[in-house]
């Protein structure tokens, strides 16, 4: 089955990002780059910069991003605003068109792009990867090894069929998207919600081929996300109180 993609989204939510944005945009950049991504006729990188106070609007801009300034508040709005805005400039019909989102905080690999590209032209209509906690800002080793273990804890082998979901690392086929109705806009868990309201048929793979660096930070933009679990598993010895590390906004 093929599924050829000429239209590329790339859809970033920010909220006072203006620190950390200009490395996760650089990589983006990087993985445009990477083998010409052939097939593709039209790509949009937009930032959803949501209720900023710092300077996030204008780096994003700086750094070749279109900007959609919001004031939701809610990281799923500001995810749906991005991907609404790229999406209202492409000119391929959905089914030719791939969305990609990843956070602020966030440095992906130059292949990224390339993979989640190649899944969709075997066919998948969404791809769901994996995040590795980045070196910096530094995080206790303890926690490091709680976290590694609880996030890896059903890996058996190299095919590992992962549970996650990541904002911070997700693909899905514009059409497909359209049928989920979108990410909702919550505070977090919208890339759960998302997934779980895709059609019945659509094809979904759980791949630990390319995953994104992520930051460690336990002090979290958006509650509820991968910042509070780290929170929580570094104050409560591993006890989760309800949030794991595939939910929600990094």
């Amino acid at each position: 089955m093929s599924g050829a993609v000429s239209s590329l989204v790339i859809a970033v939510p920010a909220h006072d990002e203006a620190a950390s944005l200009p490395a996760a945009l650089r990589s983006i950049r990087r993985a445009l780059a990477f083998d010409g991504l052939p097939g593709v006729r039209e790509t949009h990188l937009v930032v959803a910069a949501d209720a900023c106070a710092d300077a996030t609007a204008a780096v994003a801009a700086r750094h070749g991003a279109r900007v959609v300034e919001v004031a939701h508040g809610k990281a799923g709005a500001a995810r749906a605003a991005a991907v609404e805005h790229a999406l209202r400039l492409c000119r391929a019909p959905a089914e030719e068109t791939w969305i990609v989102t990843t956070d602020a905080d966030c440095v992906v690999r130059p292949s990224w792009l390339a993979r989640q590209l190649e899944a969709a032209g075997h066919g998948w209509d969404c791809v769901l990867g994996t995040i590795r906690i980045a070196p910096l800002p530094p995080v206790p080793a303890a926690l490091r090894v709680r976290h590694d273990a609880h996030y890896f804890a059903d890996r058996a082998g190299p095919g590992w069929v992962h549970p996650h979901v990541h904002g911070a690392n997700l693909g899905v086929r514009a059409d497909a998207y359209r049928a989920a109705g979108g990410f909702p806009p919550v505070a977090c868990g919208e890339d759960r919600a998302l997934v779980e309201s895709l059609p019945g048929a659509a094809r979904v793979l759980r791949t630990d081929a390319c995953p994104v660096l992520t930051s460690g930070r336990t002090a979290p933009r958006a509650p509820g996300g991968f910042g509070v679990f780290l929170r929580d598993l570094a104050g409560h010895d591993g006890r989760m109180r309800g949030v794991g590390p595939g939910t929600g906004h990094v």
